[in-house]
């Protein structure tokens, strides 16, 4: 079985933690500090805050911009339901903007529809490793003086005009997730250059505390949202990798892209405009005559792992109850959903690994 991903680990990972292990710091510590610095050296921002994991960190953005019950945060629709979820969980609203599919990224003018008087902050979400296009955006929210959270999760080491995903509004927010292009099994990060939000991340992360000499006082109701040093230890390892994991990244994306360039009905990704794609998943998208789900199972079925894309949150039972969304409400969001099929990428892969994806993907088509 060729599977979609696999994390790219040696014995680095293994030093780095046998170092936290000798130590006896298995909480977050000093690796973790480590950690959090590479990632805010690297993108270039000001602060940088390990989490549990990037639904955390998007929960905690929110927490430290004062969302309330009955606000209104837009959320892009194409999305891992975690986007959403997070808002419900304050109580608030999360109002669903369609996408584009030419890079699975929020549509600028469904965003602007939506605003309303009620509307508090905006989630955009970088798409598989492609950034959303942040200038237009903030065209967009400075107007109405709207903070933006950048769901990043899977971006880090993407640009947006040679300027770093993560650092480019208000807050951003990774994941480390094992699917990403570094991972630390479980985590995520908060990244800001705002220093009275870093205050409010830095006190509720871990409980509230502050150290005062020999104890703490607590001055708010905060969250166990800490990364231990382990994990923290194996995103140091990571971090040193990155340069070279996006770059084979790309290149075997260049590399499978060539292979299935004549293969009918299939949208190959494309890097945007304004650069920078890491392909963190090659996610192709099917016209809408080819049965999406048959073309998953014939390739299952000859060895090769696929998937969807992500979700449409407006289709998923949750939101059509809970908010009344129909299903295909949201155009494109539905056609991303339905039709995109993410296709094996990761740096081990092999140009006969990626022969037998193209091969396999080409007769599934064919078949469905």
């Amino acid at each position: 079985m060729i599977p979609i991903i696999k994390p790219y680990l040696d014995e680095k990972e293994l030093e780095q933690i046998s170092q936290v292990l000798s130590s006896g710091f298995l909480t977050q510590g000093p690796k973790t500090l480590e950690f959090e610095k590479i990632v805010a050296e690297h993108i270039g921002s000001k602060h940088a805050f390990a989490m549990s994991s990037c639904t955390t960190a998007l929960h905690l953005a929110l927490v430290v911009l004062d969302i309330k019950p009955d606000d209104e945060v837009l959320v892009a629709d194409f999305t891992f339901p975690a986007t959403a979820n997070v808002v419900v969980q304050l109580g608030a609203k999360p109002v669903l903007v369609d996408i584009d599919l030419d890079t699975f990224t929020i549509n600028l003018q469904d965003l602007e529809n939506k605003i309303t008087k009620k509307t508090k902050a905006v989630i955009p979400v970088d798409a598989f490793g492609c950034s959303a296009d942040y200038d237009e955006i903030l065209k967009i929210t400075n107007k109405y003086n709207l903070p933006v959270i950048e769901d990043a999760a899977t971006t880090i080491g993407t640009t947006y005009y040679e300027r770093y995903c993560g650092n480019l509004t208000t807050m951003g927010c990774f994941s480390f997730h094992p699917r990403k292009v570094i991972t630390t099994g479980e985590g995520g990060m908060i990244t800001t250059n705002d220093d009275d939000l870093a205050e409010k991340i830095k006190l509720l992360r871990s409980h509230g505390g502050v150290k005062k000499g020999a104890w703490f006082e607590y001055e708010a109701a905060g969250f166990n949202y800490r990364l231990s040093d382990v994990l923290g230890a194996i995103g140091v390892a990571q971090m040193h990798k990155l340069s070279y994991l996006i770059n084979r990244k790309r290149e075997l994306a260049d590399e499978l892209s060539q292979r299935l360039a004549n293969i009918p009905h299939v949208q190959l990704p494309t890097n945007p405009k304004w650069g920078g794609h890491i392909y963190q998943s090659y996610v192709i998208l099917l016209d809408e005559k080819i049965n999406r789900n048959k073309v998953i199972e014939a390739m299952k079925s000859q060895g090769v792992e696929t998937t969807i894309g992500t979700y449409a949150l407006h289709d998923q039972p949750f939101f059509q109850k809970q908010f009344g969304y129909k299903t295909g409400q949201l155009t494109n969001s539905h056609i991303a959903f339905t039709q995109s099929v993410t296709l094996p990428l990761y740096p081990q892969m092999t140009a006969s690994d990626l022969d037998r994806v193209a091969d396999t993907l080409k007769v599934a088509i064919a078949s469905a």
